[in-house]
């Protein structure tokens, strides 16, 4: 069974989240902890989230919090096939935004995504 970096306590008395309803909490915090597996190359998942440093910790729990917000408010969009339309003269992308990036076919807000590097496991690098 897949435990999620944040759980239910957490994300309503830590980060104070109020946009999932707790029907739904759960299955967007274990999604929002997949794709942040995703998005360190499974480092945490690898070894596990209590070897991490307190400060790294930290960050995953508040990321993980923030992520599975972002998803759950932009569900429509972010699962949408559409890449980009345009009506009426306003056009709409769905790749790279000047606020969204897309990783290993996650797209993450530039902000959340600066969070997650802090920790040091998003980089590419092989360490021996």
């Amino acid at each position: 069974m897949y435990i999620p970096y944040a759980d239910k306590a957490y994300y309503n008395n830590v980060y104070e989240g109020k946009d999932i309803p707790s029907n739904e909490l759960k299955k967007a915090l274990i999604q929002a902890s997949k794709h942040i597996d995703t998005l360190t190359h499974n480092r945490i998942v690898g070894r596990g989230i209590d070897t991490l440093t307190e400060f790294q910790q930290d960050i995953i729990r508040d990321c993980c919090c923030t992520l599975a917000d972002f998803e759950y408010n932009n569900k429509d969009m972010i699962n949408s096939v559409i890449k980009n339309y345009s009506i009426n003269g306003v056009s709409m992308s769905f790749d790279t935004g000047w606020n969204c990036e897309v990783h290993s076919g996650i797209i993450i807000k530039n902000d959340i995504y600066g969070e997650l590097q802090k920790t040091g496991l998003t980089c590419r690098v092989l360490r021996r």
